[in-house]
């Protein structure tokens, strides 16, 4: 379901593995954008069952005893989404025509500068054959993309025996998606994967046809412009365009927070900004003339190439600013859809935890069995029961889905690092060693092994929860992945009084000294690098120092690059000088740092 011009001017981003498992059920109708993770297929396959149940449509079960079961899975769930988005955007639209109500309310969520907006207002008084004409050739419904995290691509095993490349976890969900009936967009996350980069070549739906039209698309979430152009080049070798990139804050976002060398949203945004059309073209030439050696068709333009931002939007003005001045196509709203029940799944006494998370609530943890700073918030009902187990001396996981099953530590079949099995032996371990050890560097080194959460159940949980699905196996609460934002947003509400909020017209924000985005980044990557000085177990290495000092002088520069930009004529004067006296701090701040230096032998 395509559109070359949306309703919206917002999409919502992927979020865990079920806050957004089921969105474009509940908002694609109004022309909103969402993403599903396609990552637990044994959460996909419960979907399919509720929603099949729920919509009176058949359901056939596909269990694990089936040839390729995690692919077919995806591929039926991405399908029946596909046909009740359609369903129920057909019924809206006759609701619309039919209703002057409903109109009403619908208008009143669009963009305030829509053509489209302001088309429906001039129809008002027309009869139900006119608008429903207007409808049929202005409407499109919300994309249905999907989201894959391209580390989670665990070899798969049968009787040990380890199964070919392309039944690996993010291979299946590849290929899933690639034979659903979707026309719509798969979005890469938390870095390059070429082995399954490379798969891409395998379906010729990533391939433009004879009209230059993309029957499925590729979208990069990327969180630099270097980054952004190796992997966009990576593709294009193939003969394989990107349609998107999506740029995100490396910290100021829910779940996974892949930091960068100090450089900051601004700066990043602006030089997408500049260097656009040089995207653009390296791209295109290097697709041509992978194409002509495929003898597949060739476009003789560039494809379309949207770029859109994420992380950490909280106003009207933010949102308005970003799509104004550095020309993005759309602004990624996140952690604040957790508070909407018509927009994400989430359970009743999780919404109520986040609506009451302040900022000091909200951090980045290391309970990840990646490895990856993941941002949450404190008092999660997986935390308690993780920490009675540790108290219980059960620490770990029964690991039931072993998605995170990438250390190969203990074997080729990989195991989680937040598994019982796993922390058995390292407690073992730990146990030999504790004799050479001081009590805080044993206490250090134990909370180190039992911190990590099981994050397959955990992100799962929210969503059974709240659809009263009956959840088997060892109790693991749920693990909910809110960005920093979410601390200035305390109430539950409705989707057309978050909409209004984005648009402007009215605010749901609950702390009205909330700090403007970037300036909030900002002191997130100074606490960045302080903690990461503050902390380092190992010794010193050239290479950490020379990127401490990158990372130093890369947020310096981008304290002078918010400086000229709140100079511009867009910031009014107070908010100026208030954020000039914030940039002089952090930028004291920043030059205060003392980066450690390497001892001379």
């Amino acid at each position: 379901m395509t559109t070359t011009k949306p309703l919206h001017t917002f999409h919502i981003p992927v979020m865990g593995l079920a806050y957004t498992i089921d969105s474009p059920i509940r908002v694609a109708k109004y022309g909103i954008s969402s993403v599903i993770s396609i990552i637990d297929d044994d959460l996909i396959e419960k979907m399919s069952a509720f929603y099949s149940s729920k919509f009176n449509l058949p359901y056939q079960e596909i269990t694990q005893k089936m040839q390729d079961y995690r692919a077919k899975r995806i591929t039926t769930y991405l399908n029946l989404v596909d046909k009740i988005v359609r369903d129920k955007f057909e019924n809206f639209k006759n609701e619309l025509s039919e209703s002057k109500l409903a109109l009403d309310n619908y208008i009143a969520m669009l963009p305030n500068k829509s053509e489209i907006k302001q088309g429906l207002q001039n129809l008002m008084e027309e009869g139900k054959e006119a608008i429903m004409s207007y409808l049929e050739n202005n409407l499109s419904a919300g994309e249905i993309d999907v989201n894959i995290m391209t580390k989670l691509d665990k070899d798969n095993f049968i009787n040990n025996e380890q199964l070919p490349t392309e039944f690996n976890d993010s291979h299946a969900s590849l290929r899933g998606f690639a034979n659903s009936n979707l026309t719509s967009s798969v979005v890469l996350s938390a870095g390059m994967n070429p082995r399954l980069y490379s798969y891409f070549e395998n379906f010729d739906v990533f391939f433009p046809d004879e009209n230059n039209h993309l029957n499925k698309k590729i979208i990069l979430k990327v969180s630099d412009f270097r980054s952004a152009m190796i992997q966009g080049n990576f593709l294009a070798k193939k003969g394989l365009w990107v349609s998107e990139y999506r740029i995100e804050s490396g910290l100021n976002c829910g779940g996974h927070a892949f930091a960068t060398d100090g450089y900051l949203l601004g700066p990043i945004l602006e030089e997408f900004k500049e260097k656009k059309e040089q995207l653009i073209h390296s791209a295109h030439e290097l697709m041509v003339k992978a194409l002509e050696q495929k003898r597949k068709y060739n476009p003789e333009k560039p494809l379309e190439l949207k770029i859109t931002v994420q992380g950490g939007v909280g106003t009207a003005e933010e949102h308005e600013f970003l799509l104004e001045h550095y020309q993005v196509d759309s602004v990624g709203w996140g952690s604040p859809f957790l508070l909407v029940p018509e927009a994400t799944s989430v359970d009743v006494e999780t919404r109520k935890l986040l609506a009451k998370a302040k900022e000091e609530d909200l951090y980045l943890s290391t309970i990840s069995p990646l490895g990856i700073p993941f941002n949450t918030v404190k008092g999660t009902t997986n935390e308690m029961l993780k920490q009675k187990r540790i108290e219980e001396n059960k620490a770990g996981s029964s690991c039931p889905k072993k998605f995170l099953a990438l250390s190969k530590e203990f074997g080729a079949e990989g195991i989680c690092t937040a598994s019982k099995k796993y922390q058995d032996i390292k407690l073992q371990e730990l146990e030999v060693q504790k004799e050479m050890l001081t009590a805080e560097m044993y206490e250090n080194t134990k909370n180190k092994i039992t911190d990590k959460s099981c994050l397959c159940v955990g992100l799962a949980n929210a969503s059974y929860l709240e659809k009263d699905i009956k959840i088997k196996g060892q109790a693991q609460g749920v693990v909910i992945c809110p960005g920093p934002n979410m601390a200035y947003f305390g109430q539950e509400v409705s989707l057309s009084k978050m909409i209004q909020h984005i648009y402007g017209n009215e605010s749901v924000l609950e702390d009205a000294k909330r700090p403007n985005m970037f300036i909030n980044e900002l002191k997130m990557y100074v606490d960045y690098l302080k903690n990461e000085i503050a902390t380092v177990s190992t010794e010193l290495t050239a290479g950490q120092v020379k990127k401490w000092n990158l990372f130093k002088n890369n947020l310096i520069e981008g304290v002078g690059y918010y400086e000229n930009l709140f100079a511009t004529p867009f910031f009014v004067k107070d908010f100026v000088n208030s954020k000039i006296d914030l940039l002089d701090q952090y930028k004291t701040e920043i030059t205060n740092i003392k980066i450690p230096e390497l001892e001379l032998a």
